[in-house]
């Protein structure tokens, strides 16, 4: 319902996609647990002991996260969606999946979260260099942040939940500023410096933050991350990741490079056009602040996981 309220065909579209992906995962999540208990008699999903039932949460998961194959449904959901509905798509519907995720880690296949891992980093950097759509590229960047969060859960599941929290807190403040300034497009997105040169300054430095970029909080995830995964003896993952996490820094630098250019509007008919008489919105400077200043806080993060 909140993805079609707008009754427009793309988004009727977009929450059929939505509807007819989660079922099928929903599904084969009880497929697996039907055929675990088949061959082993009991029904608790987080002792998965058959190898076929475990390739098949592996699959729901992905499905329902959007990992790469199973990610065709994200970035056109999300452009279909509004805003605010594209928020709760990219965090709060995620949160379920990344549970049941963290749940049965030490059942789940490590080699093929591995895999859809680094090729959902992969892709998801390389497909989001060449997109003009805020959303589209918002979950092209999800997909390649989800790809961080699958290749760490099976030796540290805490770790990953610290990289979802993370995650969606700086994703909140994108989406966040990006409804206050009706920013849809690229081309919108260059236009609004002269409406709120503020909150297009904190966009910057929150997107450069999502991008992992040091002594941002965004920085933090990527860097313990890649610490566990060289402890478990896996430095050419770790090496790869930290290569293709070059790939979506092209883009998130693009996307700060829009919201600072200072380029006039290209209609000046009236002056309502050159800002935005707003209040100010206090959760999006706390969420700012969040986003772009924990990196000092990590001793204290650490003891907590």
């Amino acid at each position: 319902p909140l993805i079609s309220k707008p009754h427009h065909p793309r988004a009727i579209e977009a929450s059929i996609k939505y509807f007819l992906v989660q079922a099928a995962a929903s599904a084969l999540i009880l497929f697996s647990s039907m055929t675990n208990a088949w061959s082993t008699g009991q029904w608790d999903i987080t002792q998965l002991n058959h190898p076929l039932a475990s390739t098949l949460l592996t699959t729901a998961i992905a499905m329902k996260l959007g990992l790469v194959p199973f990610h065709f449904w994200l970035p056109e959901v999300l452009q279909g969606s509004s805003l605010i509905t594209a928020l709760l798509l990219s965090t709060v519907m995620k949160f379920p999946p990344i549970t049941i995720l963290s749940m049965t880690s030490h059942s789940l296949n490590p080699t093929l979260l591995i895999t859809m891992a680094i090729a959902s980093a992969a892709l998801g950097g390389w497909m989001g260099l060449n997109q003009t759509q805020t959303r589209k590229i918002l979950a092209f960047s999800s997909i390649s942040h989800l790809g961080w969060m699958a290749i760490i859960i099976t030796y540290n599941p805490k770790l990953t939940l610290l990289t979802f929290y993370l995650y969606s807190l700086m994703t909140t403040t994108v989406f966040l500023a990006l409804n206050t300034t009706k920013t849809l497009k690229l081309s919108t997105m260059m236009t609004s410096w002269t409406k709120t040169p503020i909150l297009n300054a904190t966009l910057m430095a929150t997107l450069l933050s999502l991008a992992g970029l040091p002594p941002l909080t965004g920085f933090l995830p990527k860097w313990l991350i890649i610490q566990e995964l060289t402890k478990q003896e896996m430095s050419p993952s770790a090496t790869t990741m930290a290569i293709l996490s070059l790939l979506g820094l092209f883009f998130y630098l693009r996307l700060a490079y829009h919201s600072t250019i200072t380029l006039p509007p290209n209609s000046t008919n009236f002056m309502k056009q050159w800002y935005i008489n707003k209040s100010t919105n206090t959760p999006t400077a706390i969420l700012t602040s969040l986003s772009v200043l924990l990196l000092p806080l990590s001793p204290a993060i650490l003891t907590v996981i």
